[in-house]
């Protein structure tokens, strides 16, 4: 369980949602936290049948909440438009979530 608490922290630092305690800065990677979701979502596919309820409760509510945020931060980016690399990374990412989103 603390494994995927601690991927959720870290997608949610990626998401630029939580401070980096290395470096007390805000930092996006949205292509980074997409790859975080696709790690919890294939740990959700290969346990699947293996888990009590609050590991599998635990498991859900971290893809849903990072897929939310995800979601939440490509809008937010899109509606700024394309200022950085990073900018573009996400909107690659976005596509990817998507696809990924619609092959369930």
């Amino acid at each position: 369980m603390s494994f995927v608490f601690g991927l959720m922290q870290s997608g949610m630092m990626q998401l630029g949602k939580l401070v980096n305690p290395v470096t007390g800065k805000i930092e996006k990677n949205l292509a980074a936290a997409q790859s975080t979701i696709d790690l919890l979502r294939m740990l959700r596919e290969k346990t699947s049948g293996n888990l009590d309820k609050a590991e599998n409760d635990l498991l859900n509510n971290a893809i849903s909440t990072l897929q939310l945020n995800y979601v939440d931060e490509v809008e937010h980016t899109s509606a700024q438009g394309p200022t950085s690399d990073n900018a573009n990374d996400s909107s690659r990412a976005s596509e990817g979530h998507q696809s990924a989103h619609t092959q369930q």
